[in-house]
């Protein structure tokens, strides 16, 4: 894990510096990410989230030395004592942080657990980049949507693979020659 002031690994171990608060960055566009948001926020806490929209002036202001710009392209937790968790080990740590879920972040974890959160990761991750719209545009439409190597999500079906890409869009009929009507 890499710090937000430039300190080792070493420097902010649980031992040395406990995890107070943690703010947890996700992504505003994304309808899968603000129900986990608020899902997160029902939750009894052991140690206090703040739930803060990525990439936002918020974020910008709480966290200045981060790379905002990755923390749009996957989930980023960061302690009070500058612990960075990006992947796997943010989903865990938000676990961690709850009463009710502290046994389920230690078991995912472990050697076991671990390839579990992975793959849970890189769900949410497809389906994220699947119906991620741009801040501001409204909840998920409901719609079938397509990926560009080869997913779909239909409402009523849930998630296919075709196994290729759509095909690309078709060129005019008459190959861009034709005469303009007059």
């Amino acid at each position: 894990m890499t710090g937000v002031t430039g300190t080792t690994a070493a420097d902010r171990d649980a031992t040395r510096v406990p995890v107070h608060r943690l703010t947890v960055l996700y992504d505003a566009g994304c309808p899968l990410c603000r129900h986990v948001r608020d899902w997160l926020a029902r939750q009894r806490q052991l140690v206090p989230l703040d739930l803060v929209p990525a990439g936002s002036d918020e974020a910008r202001r709480r966290l200045p030395e981060l790379d905002h710009g990755r923390t749009l392209e996957e989930i980023t937790v960061v302690g009070d004592g500058g612990q960075v968790y990006r992947g796997p080990a943010a989903w865990i740590v938000c676990l961690w942080a709850l009463a009710d879920h502290r046994p389920t972040a230690h078991r995912l974890s472990t050697p076991v657990g671990a390839p579990l959160a992975r793959a849970a990761v890189l769900a949410a991750a497809r389906y994220r980049r699947a119906t991620r719209r741009p801040e501001g545009d409204g909840a998920w439409g409901g719609r079938v949507y397509r990926t560009s190597d080869g997913w779909t999500y239909d409402p009523d079906a849930g998630w296919t693979r075709t196994g290729q890409a759509p095909p690309p869009a078709l060129p005019p009929a008459c190959g861009g020659t034709c005469p303009a009507p007059d």
